[in-house]
């Protein structure tokens, strides 16, 4: 690609000059690191035949709620029952709402419908990606339970703002870490402002434990519910009356005991993870000191001296400012990356507050798009009476920042070593 100054300018590749990119990347990218450390760890499980019980997954959970600073974990088969459960725990019933990004993993906010909650889907800020706390608090309503916050693609939401809007309105805090393990929000660690938090440990995550979720929290009543809705093996934990009165089946009729293989490598992974997760970062930021002086493009990480970091930087992206290169939209700006060996997407997740299943499909059966049935919003998500007559779905709400995601975002390599 051309470079001014003391290299003669080649044509782009788009338009027929040489790649710029063709070395063998050879591991950089490589992830998860499996050694024979994780192969006998699990070996000794699977030869025990331990797979189904509880030992080695209590292990993991104490060693996780200690590295994260927390009093409880809650190990689960995925991230996607561990965010189910931190709904229950913190109250989400029939008729509640969930306020959740639109930009993010369908698991942050769907499994609020099989709670007989609703889903009400926030904008997202265009430099962090995470929930702008502004319409964050646009949102709330008498009905709102619970706030899901993910931090997006590694980067911190903005805690300090979420957190007042959430504690003016007495409303719970769950936390998504799944795409930042071991990020910092002003020099402290994320998965601790929340009432509640959830990840994902699946393999491609930046904790891979192989698969797998984790659910922390320093309330014990949280805990215990999240134990009682899908941990049945586990009641004899359970202090709380009204809980131990029902006890010996999971309340949620779900199972969601993990794996003891996931739990005997994540004992390993989680020793070596904040080194490995120390030269992910030296490896992300190296790549954006060198890229942040191009015009049009802007790293997606939190300013150097602010005491934030990326956790994992799980799924990097960057920001492009179409105005800095004469109004270039990014999808050809994309190609041009690609044509070079760089292989950027414009875009991100799905912005899911557009898509049909939360708007007009009626999942359970009720004669009417769940998202009606299930909330006392009219149509569009705004507050209003219920519509039991009507039978297409609610136009979707309107997230300007969400909807232009690939216009102003792009995917970059995830950089390990």
């Amino acid at each position: 690609m051309g470079v001014a100054g003391s290299r003669v300018e080649e044509p782009l590749a788009l338009t027929g000059g040489p790649k710029a990119i063709t070395r063998d990347p050879g591991d950089i990218f490589a992830w998860p690191i499996v050694t024979e450390e994780d192969e006998r760890a699990v070996l000794e499980v699977l030869r025990a035949g331990k797979m189904s019980d509880t030992d080695v997954t209590r292990q993991v959970e104490a060693e996780v709620a200690t590295w994260q600073g927390r009093r409880f974990a809650l190990a689960h088969c995925n991230g996607t029952a561990a965010l189910q459960a931190a709904m229950y725990a913190v109250g989400v019933r029939r008729g509640d709402e969930v306020i959740c990004p639109a930009m993010t993993y369908w698991a942050s906010g769907l499994p609020a419908l099989t709670l007989g909650a609703v889903v009400v889907w926030a904008d997202i800020q265009r430099h962090t990606l995470c929930l702008d706390p502004a319409d964050l608090a646009r949102r709330i309503t008498e009905r709102t339970k619970a706030i899901v916050v993910v931090h997006y693609a590694g980067h911190p939401a903005e805690m300090d703002e979420i957190m007042a809007v959430a504690d003016a309105h007495g409303v719970a805090v769950i936390e998504d870490v799944s795409h930042a393990h071991g990020g910092l929000y002003r020099g402290r660690k994320l998965g601790n402002f929340g009432q509640v938090a959830a990840m994902s440990m699946m393999s491609g995550k930046s904790l891979p434990i192989g698969e797998g979720g984790m659910l922390v929290t320093d309330e014990r009543e949280i805990y215990e519910r999240a134990i009682a809705w899908g941990h049945y093996e586990r009641h004899e934990e359970l202090t709380l009356p009204e809980l131990r009165a029902a006890a010996g089946l999971p309340w949620g009729a779900v199972k969601h005991r993990i794996n003891q293989l996931a739990s005997a490598m994540g004992r390993v992974q989680l020793r070596h993870y904040d080194r490995r997760n120390a030269e992910i970062l030296k490896a992300m930021h190296y790549f954006w000191d060198q890229v942040e002086p191009t015009p049009g493009v802007r790293p997606h990480r939190p300013p150097r001296d602010s005491g934030s970091e990326m956790g994992g930087w799980y799924h990097p992206r960057g920001l492009y400012l179409a105005e800095e290169l004469g109004g270039l939209p990014l999808e050809r700006f994309c190609q041009a990356l690609q044509a070079e060996g760089f292989p950027a997407r414009p875009g991100a997740n799905f912005p899911l507050h557009t898509h049909p299943l939360v708007n007009e499909v009626d999942i359970y059966g009720d004669g009417r798009p769940t998202v009606l049935a299930q909330s006392r919003r009219g149509r569009g998500g705004e507050s209003g009476g219920d519509e039991p007559t009507q039978v297409a779905g609610p136009a979707p709400v309107r997230l300007p920042v969400a909807e232009a995601i690939d216009q102003f975002c792009f995917s970059v390599p995830w950089v390990k070593h």
